[in-house]
């Protein structure tokens, strides 16, 4: 029996899956140029629109290419600690950092250097190490999935900003939800950040998607089409529409009400849980909207024009609404509205 081509697992790369092409060819060829145009890139949107999926495939790239090391880091942990000790014991820069005299063995990470006077401090440790990797031509690509604004990743961030300053080839990609970005760019000491490009992930092109049913479930055009909308390019549903027409042998009109309860349970709990009193009470105004007009909505929610706006903005850059026309808002994930109408603020 052949394996259900679709996933439901967060974090990594399923089976079947649309490519970003653009996004990703877009990171790739900027890191690889002579001269960058940058070297800080971060990628934001939605839980389940594909940011560790376009991490996974980028650093997939750099790690056939045989000048680049690339080191993924977790951001609940000590990342200096964790880049020293990964760059040390990096197979072909042992022997580098041994001719160049860096002694580790203070900090654990490698061996005792007779006449050699041991680093004692992390930060000065990969600034050495760094200096002697740039000497030889390579290049650092690190990975951080899902950052937030904690005090690993403020250290290391701004550690990185001083990397950039003496030209080291450092290179450092980032995904996470925008909220969390945002407030790791207000940092007072991070707002070189805001100079970084940010690459959003909005919904994949329904045509696609539909090319990926026809072809895996042997449809009609028409019916790939209705099943692709019924996604509205968003990956996540993308990839649970499949897994249960898959799993459960049936038409996708016959799953709804499971892949609602995916959807929800797996996604929209969470967002919901994350979302304020104020982005709640405009939300169920778009969802209660018969018109989705932002006059009416605005109406329904009882906020002021100024209001209304600060939390229509924010929703639409968290990837939860979008302004399909002007004055009017729409959803932009599928069966979010009977969601959020079953919700209580």
């Amino acid at each position: 029996m052949m394996k259900n081509p679709f996933s439901l697992a967060f974090g990594k790369s399923p089976i079947n899956y649309i490519e970003r092409v653009m996004q990703k060819n877009e990171i790739i060829n900027s890191f690889s140029e002579d001269n960058p145009p940058y070297q800080v890139c971060m990628v934001t949107g939605v839980r389940g629109a594909g940011k560790t999926v376009i991490l996974t495939e980028i650093a997939r790239y750099f790690r056939e290419e045989e000048k680049w090391i690339v080191i993924d880091l977790s951001p609940e942990r000590d990342l200096m600690q964790t880049m020293a000790a990964q760059l040390s014991n990096t197979s072909g820069l042992i022997s580098l950092f041994r001719d160049a005299k860096i002694n580790l063995s203070f900090l654990g990470l490698g061996i005792e250097m007779d006449g050699v006077p041991p680093i004692t401090d992390v930060s000065v440790a990969i600034d050495r190490m760094l200096e002697h990797i740039g000497k030889c031509k390579k290049k650092v690509l690190i990975t951080v999935d899902e950052v937030t604004s904690n005090e690993y990743i403020r250290e290391f961030v701004s550690e990185f900003q001083i990397y950039m300053r003496k030209d080291y080839p450092v290179f450092l990609l980032m995904t996470g939800l925008f909220e969390n970005i945002y407030e790791l760019q207000n940092e007072k000491s991070l707002t070189f950040l805001y100079r970084a490009p940010k690459v959003d992930l909005r919904p994949l092109n329904e045509g696609m998607i539909a090319n990926k049913y026809e072809k895996i479930f042997s449809i009609t055009r028409d019916e790939a089409m209705a099943m692709a909308r019924e996604t509205k390019g968003y990956p996540f549903a993308f990839q649970v529409l499949g897994y249960l027409c898959w799993k459960n042998k049936t038409k996708w009109t016959e799953n709804l009400d499971e892949y609602s309860q995916y959807l929800e349970e797996y996604v929209y709990e969470k967002l919901w849980s994350e979302m304020s009193v104020n982005d709640k009470q405009v939300v169920v105004a778009i969802a209660q909207s018969n018109n989705g007009r932002v006059s009416n909505i605005r109406e329904l929610s009882d906020k002021s024009s100024a209001n209304f706006s600060v939390y229509r903005d924010r929703l639409i850059k968290k990837g939860i609404i979008t302004a399909w026309s002007y004055g009017y808002l729409e959803f932009s994930l599928p069966r979010f509205k009977e969601f959020v109408l079953k919700k209580d603020i």
